[in-house]
């Protein structure tokens, strides 16, 4: 099977193959065109994609993310092909780590490879509505005082190096300060909108502001704090379910501190 890069060109085909419920495929693909950490490829079978994915190199770490086949094109092996492709690219690059959320219908395919369960993401809507909620005082309009801070944390809470995403995102973050340091950060541009904190009493204030105004929530189902908030504000668990999976080394992150993911494709 032939696999090329993927270019802007096939953005408008890449839209026809948007999985229902997912955020916006063709926004994700164009920030993987626009730079130099991402592998975005495809494959053609008679002149048309029959499937895509990409590849997000992060230091010693690599995610393997939106794998994508063709509803015409399914069960005959393409999904797998690509995962190999894509894990064939990366094998030029000094990687301790690789890393996917999966699907239902996904994960066996990555058991197959080799791919390692770690986790469970718990997807939440709200069913029920609420009054504007009291932030906290210590909660705090960003400052780039602390911006070596931030990328400090998400370093410390993802078991990775992230600065690629986030740098160039916080300057509309909210920020929750204790003691004079910083304790947690909301940051609304980036991807689904990360939480990451260090106590509770910091990623629950933060949540209280993403939260009043999104309908959606993904959690690690080790973050009880977070469900517990989710659940009594009027949120209830959908069938849905993501697992988080490696092959090769595990990253020491923290998920009972991530208050909200960035995405599917990166954690």
């Amino acid at each position: 099977m032939k696999f090329d890069s993927v270019t802007y060109s096939d953005l408008n085909e890449i839209r026809k193959l948007q999985p229902e419920g997912w955020p916006d495929i063709v926004s994700d693909f164009k920030f993987y065109l626009d730079t130099d950490f991402c592998l975005p490829l495809k494959t053609e079978l008679g002149n048309r994609i029959a499937g895509i994915g990409a590849a997000i190199l992060l230091g010693y770490s690599a995610w393997i993310a939106h794998i994508i086949v063709d509803k015409d094109f399914r069960n005959k092996g393409i999904g797998y092909s690509i995962m190999e492709a894509l894990m064939n690219m990366l094998k030029g690059f000094s990687l301790r780590s690789y890393m996917l959320i999966a699907t239902e219908i996904g994960k066996s395919l990555y058991e197959k490879a080799g791919f390692k369960v770690v986790s469970d993401y718990v997807y939440f809507r709200r069913e029920v509505s609420w009054n504007d909620p009291i932030i906290s005082e210590q909660v705090r309009p960003y400052d780039s005082a602390f911006s070596a801070d931030i990328l400090e944390l998400d370093r410390n809470i993802s078991g990775e190096d992230r600065c690629v995403f986030l740098r160039d995102q916080l300057m509309g973050s909210k920020i929750y300060i204790q003691n004079n340091s910083l304790a947690g950060v909301y940051v609304p541009d980036l991807g689904e909108g990360l939480i990451i904190a260090d106590t509770k009493d910091a990623g629950l204030e933060l949540m209280k502001i993403k939260y009043a105004m999104s309908d959606k929530a993904v959690l690690p189902e080790e973050n009880k704090a977070g469900i517990s908030f989710l659940e009594q504000n009027g949120f209830i668990r959908t069938q849905v379910k993501g697992t988080r999976m490696v092959y090769g080394e595990d990253v020491r992150w923290k998920p009972d501190r991530v208050f909200s993911r960035i995405g599917g494709n990166v954690g």
